[in-house]
């Protein structure tokens, strides 16, 4: 009698929802948390998801939803770690694919010295995700979370595939599912590591870039750059959830509490505009980890590695390491050149490489 009230419960919650109806944080919160728990039929769960994306959740609403996936479906590591701790990633969904960038991002970024405690997860509707790179490059996904804590201890990045620290709900989600759905805004503000304290993290639409900048600024984040990217020649709203080598790019930015908007351009980086072509994906996940291990070996450079250093600045920018973007892709570019990218690659494969049980 009590499971059929709470099924019966969450398909009023459904209708209302599909009317109009507006949950405060806490309703969001239980609702999300049934969702994540499986505590609902699959096919009320689906129904639940798709009319609170068409009907466009709420910043409140939204923040209830973290608010559940932090406490019932997170795992966290920490770290002895002072100063700022980011993170580069993106929502994926986004109408023009891309070379896989936040990967190779971090890795540039952690080589002028700024710890990355890098999320992911595999391909939700383009050819790769951040998952399907790194397995390609060597990472052992399955790993215990502790050696991520390690990497990021030691090495100063490591990789957090969401397929670890969401088993529970998230990734059971995003595994069955082929549309986009709030989860696609909230598994990027998850936050397993709880020193991560400044981050990127690109978005599918504009609106979506300062929506989850209002709830990064909810959950107590201390500084965040949420790009929506361009390209020239296009629709704006065929955008990528980088920032964009090939067009303007809109940011919203979290500072000190206050949120604020801005576009910036390759220019402003010291880059020239390539066209969309330049930097998209290639047709498999094997071709664009090739693409971007031929980046970090020197082997490559020209758009792909000013695609790559573009945001690795914004990182850079974001934490204070660097205080313009211009500066940022300097440093970036020396971090590449020099090889220190792919000394820090080598360094996370010590800790999170497939070998690394071989050798224990």
């Amino acid at each position: 009698m009590e499971s059929e009230q709470r099924l019966r419960e969450f398909g009023k919650l459904i209708a209302a929802i599909a009317g109009g109806h507006i949950m405060n944080r806490e309703e969001s919160c239980e609702a999300y948390r049934q969702v994540i728990l499986d505590l609902q039929p699959e096919l009320q769960q689906g129904a639940f998801l798709s009319a609170h994306l068409m009907r466009r959740p709420t910043t409140e609403e939204l923040s209830g939803a973290w608010d559940a996936l932090d406490s019932c479906d997170t795992k966290k590591i920490e770290v002895d770690l002072e100063g700022p701790v980011c993170d580069i990633v993106g929502t994926g969904s986004d109408s023009l694919k891309t070379l896989n960038c936040s990967s190779p991002a971090a890795l540039i970024a952690a080589a002028c010295g700024l710890p990355i405690a890098k999320k992911g997860a595999r391909l939700v509707t383009g050819v790769s995700g951040a998952s399907d790179i790194f397995e390609s490059l060597g990472i052992d996904l399955d790993h215990p979370m502790e050696r991520a804590a390690m990497s990021l201890q030691h090495a100063g990045i490591c990789y957090l595939p969401g397929e670890a620290f969401l088993k529970s709900g998230w990734a059971r989600l995003i595994r069955s599912m082929r549309f986009t759905s709030p989860f696609n805004i909230l598994g990027p503000l998850t936050r397993p590591c709880r020193q991560n304290n400044c981050a990127v993290i690109g978005a599918y639409s504009s609106g979506v870039s300062l929506q989850m900048v209002e709830i990064m600024g909810e959950i107590g984040m201390d500084a965040a750059l949420s790009p929506y990217g361009m390209a020239e020649g296009f629709d704006p709203l065929l955008g990528i959830d980088e920032f964009s080598l090939c067009g303007p790019t809109r940011v919203v930015e979290l500072c000190k509490g206050a949120i604020t908007e801005h576009e910036v351009t390759p220019e402003d980086f010291g880059m020239k505009t390539v066209p969309f072509e330049c930097i998209a994906s290639k047709s498999t996940a094997a071709e664009n980890a090739a693409t971007v291990l031929a980046v970090l070996e020197g082997r490559e450079g020209g758009p792909a590695a000013d695609f790559f250093c573009m945001n690795a600045a914004a990182a850079l920018y974001v934490s204070g390491m660097a205080v313009s973007y211009r500066q940022g892709a300097d440093m970036a570019r020396e971090a590449l050149e020099s090889g220190g990218a792919y000394e820090k690659f080598e360094a996370m494969l010590e800790y999170q490489g497939r070998d690394v049980y071989m050798n224990n």
